[in-house]
């Protein structure tokens, strides 16, 4: 390398190409410009003439000096030059490329990216090997990393894949790793630490030191990671705390809260004191925006450690009690409707009232006192409400002891039992654990809580299955049923201290908030069991599809419990009842990274040698086309009224080009998100939300593509990962289509029915989401016109649940968006159906689940040649289809597996053929009978 001060040329060898420049500038003195090129009219106009211009002999100088610019402009890009170079890497060996690519790494992620190809840059310059190794344990559906020495070329392809991961890093197995790969002892070790300790850091510093020279590369502290851990209930707010790894000054942040649909409802900053390493802030938000949050995130980090998903436990429930509000005069503390207020009004939404009006509003929990004892009338409306998903909670007293009441999870005793005073042989009882198969299950019992008096339970075979918490002599003291959607629970004491001291306890307040997060939303029915992954965070702390080979979330997932590969952080249940598996209350507190003494550190920045080659190499093409250009003018070829403005638009049209072909380094800190006010509800109870931008329509070039290519199009939801799903797997049966028919579809288009013109497309794949709005009056008339033309539509409900001959018990998102067209009247599709053989032999239909009915509109379609123009099933086949670049399958196929997903893939062929060919299969029958008429 040749230094020059702040400028080296990486290739100096190249400069002796500026020898030649001599010889270029005879060469260009001794060829003369190309002549002038001019129509002669007739010859005998010219005869006599002089020739008023004369063809030069020699080529203009500023030509001249233009070309000479061009050839020294090329020959320094081949040469390299580089702006503040550094030195070359000390020692001979290999690079040794070490990088913690943990949930830690996330912040300042591409800085670190840059920092790793500026030392592959010098390792190239040197000749030298390159040897890439991570820290973390790689994702079970990763492909196999190539180990050991590397060109640099594949090193640099290897860093550009790699990404952080949603877990922490193990760096004693990496020592184990990096033992097999047999380094030479020679290497130049260079670890990019994410800045925190980790068990295995004193055996991977004390193996890096092995070899001939070692460098730790450290964040700053704007990349400095920070754990978010979930929030604290306290009362109507959510305080919110987070963790950084050193007390080094004041810092501070803003935590912002988002709804589903990434619109962020709240935020709040968050202020790290000097010598803390724990920064707090309590969220006050109206209960409507606090039950509309789903995650959590700090600001400019962007990883897993800095987010948080919330589920049901971080919402405040509407909850009602059936009754009067305690009142003063009443005295409060003999009244049971006290005792409910005190232990629930912090964590809940609550209200008080009669059958009425508790029952009209949207109560999650009703919490049914002895002294309220319902009417038959408020039973029966109570049952129908339990059946459509609600949680009634009963307690006893002397009402329900005097019998008559068959509201209750099962049968009762007349009467109740004492169990202490002056005319009981026995004391007040205790309670005993709570079973795994009860919703308290956890829960720490005081030793103080005595119950002196409760009703009891008939013996029945399913006593034991219903009883969720009994007393230390076996008998019930809190049984439940699961009716319809809903429970029915029933505890057999009261809920003032008349029979017990249970309601003055802090366990009182524990199994009502249990209660209560059993009403909606909360995996598992109640039960403490292993839940299915529904959606996961990858290393940016984004939320999507679970990756191929994630395991369930074991039933007992404590604080001890780690993230791993099999386990990573996120949803685990499934869309309509789910718990949080965050990473901040699963890993230890971050502390900072400790070093042995005498190891070289560097810190991460932005900084370092910047290559200039493209910008020489941009400047010879801005010259080659002033170059070009001036030939054309010598030549006449320009007309003189547009030379200069063509070739003014064309000098921009190439700068432009060439100044986005530059790779620009990303900025390694997102800029924060402006804050986000919090609206109150308005006069109608409904918040004011963001009106969801339409995507752009379609250009002229596009809509031309379109007509000439064959490309399957998917309706946009509005739901980003559907719509990324319907892509997803559009693109994998296209690639299906591609390599197994004749059919080489292009790639599949978004639309937007209201902006975009469908009938371009042959085939509309239409899934079904609750959150998708109606149709607009624009929209009904575009789909009506294309089903009239012979557009096909395949609707994907994407829940198995369809059922047209009971409309009550069809789906009714599909109801409602499929009520603004003319939809006619549909049918279950028969067994000889053109469907069924229009490419593959089918009999059954499935997606990523198996079952279910493809209906098709009846009479087969009489309009459209026979063929049905829409077709509705229920099997999420676009997730079947949706497979990444090795062609696996993104989303797991159940239950058939990979054999499933290669039948989903032979239904789409055959639905594709359908749409592209209609029915051809039934023609083929008369196809002799045709050729006979066409002989005669």
């Amino acid at each position: 390398m040749l230094s020059l001060g702040a400028f080296a040329f990486a290739a100096p060898g190249m400069l002796a190409l500026l020898l030649v420049l001599p010889v270029i500038y005879w060469l260009l003195r001794m060829i003369p410009p190309l002549p002038r090129l001019v129509r002669f009219p007739a010859i005998r106009l010219l005869m006599g003439l002089e020739p008023t211009e004369q063809t030069p002999m020699k080529i203009p100088w500023w030509l001249l000096l233009l070309r000479l610019l061009l050839a020294t402009a090329l020959i320094l890009a081949v040469a390299k030059p580089l702006l503040n170079p550094q030195a070359d890497l000390p020692g001979r060996g290999p690079l040794l490329l070490v990088i913690d690519d943990g949930w830690a790494s996330a912040p300042g992620w591409t800085a670190r990216i840059a920092h790793a190809e500026r030392l592959i840059d010098r390792a190239e310059r040197g000749g030298r090997p390159v040897v890439l190794m991570g820290t973390a344990p790689s994702p079970l559906d990763a492909p196999v990393m190539k180990q050991g020495a590397l060109r640099p070329e594949e090193a640099r392809t290897l860093l550009r894949a790699l990404r952080p991961k949603p877990w922490p890093t193990d760096r004693a197995a990496a020592v184990t790793q990096l033992d097999r790969m047999e380094v030479d002892a020679s290497a130049y070790a260079v670890w990019l630490s994410d800045g925190l300790e980790d068990p295995g850091t004193d055996k991977l510093s004390a193996r890096l030191r092995q070899f001939a020279g070692l460098e730790v590369v450290l964040p700053d502290q704007a990349t400095t990671p920070l754990v978010l851990l979930p929030p604290d209930t306290e009362g109507r707010d959510l305080r919110v705390r987070a963790l950084r790894p050193a007390a080094n000054g004041p810092r501070k942040t803003a935590i912002r809260a988002e709804d589903d649909q990434g619109r962020v409802v709240a935020r709040i900053d968050l202020d790290f004191a000097a010598t803390s390493t724990q920064g707090e802030g309590v969220l006050a938000a109206p209960v409507e925006l606090r039950n509309r949050m789903t995650r959590l995130d700090i600001e400019g980090q962007g990883g897993a450690g800095s987010t948080v998903l919330l589920d049901e436990r971080s919402r405040r429930r509407p909850v009602s009690i059936l009754g009067e509000r305690a009142s003063a005069n009443g005295q409060p503390l003999l009244q049971e409707v006290y005792f409910l207020e005190r232990a629930l009004d912090p964590y809940v939404s609550l209200s008080v009232g009669d059958r009425e009006n508790v029952l009209t509003r949207n109560t999650a929990v009703l919490l049914v006192p002895d002294s309220s004892a319902p009417s038959p009338n408020d039973r029966e409306e109570i049952a129908k409400w339990i059946e459509q998903g609600g949680v009634a909670v009963r307690f006893a007293g002397p009402n329900l002891a005097a019998g008559g009441d068959n509201l209750v999870p099962t049968p009762l005793r007349l009467g109740d039992r004492a169990l202490g005073g002056v005319m009981s042989w026995g004391t007040p009882a205790t309670l005993a654990e709570f079973p795994a198969n009860s919703p308290f299950f956890g829960i720490p019992i005081p030793k103080d809580v005595r119950i002196s008096q409760q009703v009891l339970a008939e013996p029945t075979p399913d006593l034991s299955d219903k009883t969720w918490a009994r007393l230390t002599d076996g008998t019930p003291l809190v049984t439940a049923e699961k009716r319809g959607k809903g429970y029915l629970v029933l505890v057999h004491t009261t809920a003032n201290t008349n029979w017990s001291n249970l309601a003055l306890s802090g366990l009182f307040v524990d199994m009502l908030q249990r209660l209560v997060l059993l009403s909606r939303g909360i995996a598992g029915d109640g039960i403490n069991k292993a839940l299915k992954p529904w959606r996961t965070l990858d290393g940016f702390g984004r939320l999507g599809a679970p990756p191929a080979g994630v395991q369930m979330l074991p039933a007992d997932a404590n604080r001890s419990f780690k993230p791993k590969p099999t386990t990573p952080p996120g949803l685990y249940g499934d869309e309509n009842a789910h718990v949080a598996f965050n990473l901040g209350d699963h890993v230890d507190p971050p502390k900072p990274l400790v070093l042995p003494a005498g190891v070289a550190t560097d810190r991460l920045s932005e900084g370092g040698e910047t290559d200039l080659s493209r910008w020489f190499l941009l400047a010879a093409a801005m010259l080659l086309l002033g170059d070009f250009l001036i030939s054309l003018w010598l030549r006449g070829m320009l007309p003189r009224a547009v030379r200069l403005r063509r070739a003014a638009t064309a000098a921009l049209l190439i700068a432009m080009a060439g100044l986005l072909a530059i790779p620009q380094r990303a900025q390694a800190q997102t800029s924060p998100a402006p804050p986000a006010q919090i609206q109150p509800p308005d006069k109608t109870g409904a918040t004011p939300t963001a009106e969801k931008t339409p995507p752009p329509p379609l250009s002229e070039e596009e809509a031309l593509r379109g007509a000439l290519d064959v490309r399957l199009a998917y309706i946009v939801t509005g739901d980003k990962d559907v719509d990324d799903t319907s892509r997803a797997g559009l693109e994998g049966l296209s690639e299906v289509l591609r390599s197994r028919t004749s059919v080489e579809p292009a790639d599949p288009v978004a639309l937007d029915l209201d902006r975009d013109e469908p009938r371009l497309y042959p085939l509309i794949y239409w899934p079904i989401t609750s959150t998708q709005p109606n149709l607009t009056p624009r929209a009904s008339a575009a789909l009506d016109r294309y089903l009239r033309t012979g557009g096909i539509v395949f609707v994907d409900t994407r829940d198995q649940q369809m059922s047209f001959d009971r409309p009550a018990n069809g789906n009714p998102d599909l109801k409602r968006l499929l009520g603004a067209i003319e939809l006619p009247p549909l049918v279950s599709m028969p067994s000889d159906y053109v469907l069924t053989k229009s490419f593959y032999l089918l009999s059954d239909f499935p997606g990523r689940w198996q079952g279910g009915k493809i209906w098709i509109e009846a009479g087969n379609g009489r309009v459209n040649d026979g063929v049905a123009t829409i077709m509705i099933g229920s099997n999420d086949y676009a997730g079947a289809w949706a497979v990444d670049q090795r062609g696996r399958g993104l989303m797991p196929v159940s239950p058939g597996g990979e054999t499933q997903r290669e039948m989903a893939f032979r239904f789409g062929v055959n639905l594709v053929m359908v749409a592209l060919t209609g029915n051809y299969k039934d023609d083929a029958v008369h196809l002799q009978d045709i050729m006979q008429r066409l002989r005669r």
